[in-house]
This record gives structure tokens, sequence and C-alpha cells, in this order.
């Protein structure tokens, strides 16, 4: 039975995915898993994997494309299966054919039917179908494309997008550069990050007729828009309607962290997996939301909706915006589990290669600065969780200990809290229940 291929959601906000390019060409055999298409949507750019084994048909976006999320773009198909019809694919539109287009798909003596996929491609990229061989028995997506490649001086393309990793695409357009001109190092000629910092465009042409010896005028005031990209637009859109929409309120609370650095400490010591403060945090955080489901929870208009999972994401900066991967089930996983998992999908976020199930599911968000000296601040909750916890830097502090006063290691919790969904007093119970499980891990050691 054919599997769908949709276009995939990364975030409640999100309503189009735009196609970068199809990593497997109609009629190509992959297996469950494959990477099949490079998605951009407003958070990132990610690879979207095969549902099944079968053969990749009736693909029905092209690149460059905006898809709707959940739209069915192409098909798994067992060997032999044909794709099906309609679904949810947009309705074709009437168009006036021209006289070339005409003649391509029905007229002229051995002229050959084109699918419509070739035919939007060929549209899109202004090729003329009557100079595009067949492979087959009809013009196919494939033979537009290998003709589009054939036609750009060996420069490697997919369905008339420059083959490239999405870090390379990136640096590019933050540089000003065409990745046309860049010759590509990656697999078949694919443009990576290292051709694009390495680099060199060429120089602008200098007129070097005589210059009059007077003094130089003062430098030009420069005014314009500054460029960013669709994440950040996007993100900017999204913190935006929260801070406008969304009832904030903040609780801040002071944790003796001398328990919490020596649990570290011991972890360190008797694993070798990297573990970090981060890491902990998620551990004591997933406990806490667990006793606390308000917290957990998000308002959905006409009440408070409780998630059953507890999902937390991290808040992560990168070059074009903020990512908030998820560590899925955190409440039910070890200490170790938690540092790989958060090691992984860090790493993928950085280098752009999250994958749409990374993204997804988050129920809470810890944002945390104290790697670089923030002693605390407040975060923007991020809809349409019902809070987050921003965390500063472990510091030395003086306070008073039984009518002394001791140096000992403090750090500060800031809860961010949507006041539809959590009032005062349980956010005030989420960060107590919080603090203990730091100042006592023991109780939360597996």
């Amino acid at each position: 039975m054919a599997k769908e291929v949709i276009m995939p959601a990364l975030g409640m906000s999100q309503d189009t995915g735009r196609l970068i390019a199809w990593l497997k060409s109609e009629g190509d055999t992959v297996e469950k898993g494959d990477p099949i298409m490079e998605v951009e949507t407003d958070k990132t750019t990610v690879e979207v994997e095969a549902n099944a084994k079968g053969v990749l048909g009736g693909i029905s976006a092209a690149a460059g494309e905006d898809v709707p999320v959940g739209q069915v773009i192409a098909y798994i198909l067992a060997p032999g299966e044909s794709a099906p019809s309609g679904g949810n694919a947009p309705a074709p539109q009437t168009v006036t054919e021209s006289p070339l287009q005409k003649t391509a798909t029905t007229n002229g003596a051995g002229a050959k039917p084109v699918t419509p996929v070739a035919q939007r491609v060929a549209d899109a990229h202004g090729v003329d179908l009557s100079q595009v061989a067949a492979a087959g028995k009809k013009v196919t997506r494939s033979d537009v494309e290998a003709y589009i490649s054939g036609n750009t001086n060996g420069l490697p393309q997919r369905g008339g997008v420059v083959l490239a990793s999405p870090k390379a695409r990136r640096l590019a357009q933050e540089k000003g550069f065409d990745l046309r001109q860049i010759t590509g190092s990656g697999p078949d000629g694919a443009v990576i990050a290292a051709d694009v910092l390495a680099y060199v465009p060429p120089a602008a042409t200098v007129q070097t007729t005589h210059v009059p010896t007077e003094p130089a005028p003062a430098p030009a005031t420069v005014t314009g828009e500054v460029q960013t990209g669709t994440m950040w637009k996007r993100m900017a859109q999204r913190l935006t309607q929260s801070w406008q929409t969304v009832p904030h309120f903040y609780l801040k609370r002071e944790v003796d962290a001398t328990a919490f650095v020596e649990w570290r400490t011991g972890l360190k010591a008797r694993s070798s997996t990297k573990i970090t403060y981060t890491d902990l945090l998620v551990k004591a955080v997933a406990h806490a939301l667990r006793q606390n489901p308000y917290v957990n929870g998000q308002w959905n208009g006409e009440g408070v909706v409780f998630n059953e999972d507890v999902n937390v994401g991290l808040a992560v900066a990168v070059e074009q915006g903020l990512l908030v991967p998820v560590i899925h089930h955190a409440d039910a996983i070890g200490t170790v589990q938690i540092a790989e998992r958060r090691a992984e999908i860090v790493q993928r976020a950085l280098d752009s290669k999250l994958k749409p199930h990374d993204l997804q599911g988050g129920t809470f968000t810890i944002s945390n600065l104290g790697m670089f000296g923030i002693d605390n601040f407040n975060a923007i909750v991020n809809p349409p969780q019902a809070a987050i916890l921003a965390v500063g830097t472990i510091g030395e502090r003086a306070i008073p200990v039984n009518g002394e006063i001791v140096i000992q290691p403090m750090m500060t919790l800031s809860l961010s809290c949507d006041h539809r969904a959590v009032d005062g007093a349980r956010g005030a119970k989420f960060l107590d229940t919080l603090a203990q499980a730091m100042e006592n891990p023991l109780s939360l050691l597996d």
C-alpha cells in the first residue's frame, strides 16, 4: 500500500515549508530512514527521511515551492504500484498552453507525453521541452532535471537547485555569494561549508585613471535594511506574538548548588560521557514537571490541557536564529542518556542537520545562559507551552547560614509563566520541587 510523503510541521505556528531539494528522484528505490528531501521551515532546514521502504513516486512539488504543512507531495510505492490520484495534492490550475508546451505534450511526430511534475519543473526553469530527451514512454521530472544539469557547465544540480549542504547554502546567502560560482568538494560535487568559506569572489574592476590629490571625503552615512534570514524573522514574529498575547509573570528562586556541583563531579568520575550542568537540570526539571502537571501543560483557549509526556526543550542559539530541540521522555531516562541525547541534538542544531522529530513535541523549555556568566534573566514563554526556565551561572556568594556568613555556590532560577495556565502558587510549588531535587540529587539518581 502506498505510503504518503507529506510536508512536515515542526511547530504549532508553522503554516508552510519550502522544499529546497529532492535528494531522491522519481522512480528511485529508497530504504526506510533514507533522506529523501530537504525542507526549509521558519525554524531550520532539515532532511526528511522516508517513512517506508519502496519506490519514490507521484512527486507533486518542485524544488523552491512553498507547500502547506500536511500536504501530500509524494508517495513511497511497492514495486509495480502506481501513485494514487487525488489526495491532498492541490487541484490542477487551468492554464493556457503555449504552442511549444502543446507540441511537447500532445503533438508533433515522435513527441512523447509529459508528466505534470516534469511540466512544472520545466516551466519554473524556462526549459524547452522539445529539447528534452525521454528515457521512457513519457518525459519525466528526472529527464528534465538531467537536461537542466547538462546545461549548467557541469555544476551539480537537483531539481534546478545547486547541490549544497544547508550550512553552505546559509553561509553563501549571508556572504552574498552565488553558489553557482563556487566549486563543490562534497559528494557528487556538492558545495559544502568549507567551499563557501574558502571561496574568494572575483575582484571588482578598478579604474586606474589619475585621481587629483584632494582630501578624502568623510565616510558616507550608510543606511538600509539589515538582512535577516527566514528563521530569524519568524522567531521575531513568534516572540512578539508571545509577548503581546501571553500574560507573563516571573518567579525567582536562589538554589544552594553545593550538592548539585558534587553530583556532576561524581558523575564525571564514573562515566565516559561528558556530563554538563544542563544535563542535570533536564533530569531535575523533568522530575519537577511530573510532580507539577500544570507547568507541563498548555492553555488552549478554553482551559488547561495536560501533556502526558514530559519532553524538555533546550534553547540553542545558532547563527540564523534560535532553535529548541527536544529531549523526549526526559523523566523516564537516565542522566547519561540525557547527556548523550543533548550532545546529539545540540550538534545537529549547530550543523543545520536537525530532523523533524528533534523539534516536535516539546512541553517545557530550559534556557541556560550560565556558561556566558549571566547571573539571572527572564525568558519569554515559548507558546503553546505554559512556562520556560531561565538559568544563570553558578557563582560563589556570601549568604547567612545559622547566624554566620559563609561562602558557597549559588544558582538563580527564573520561571516565566503563562498566567492563563499557571498561577503564582503552582509556579512556586514547581520551583520548590525543582530546588529540593537540585539540593538533594540523591533522590534522582538511578
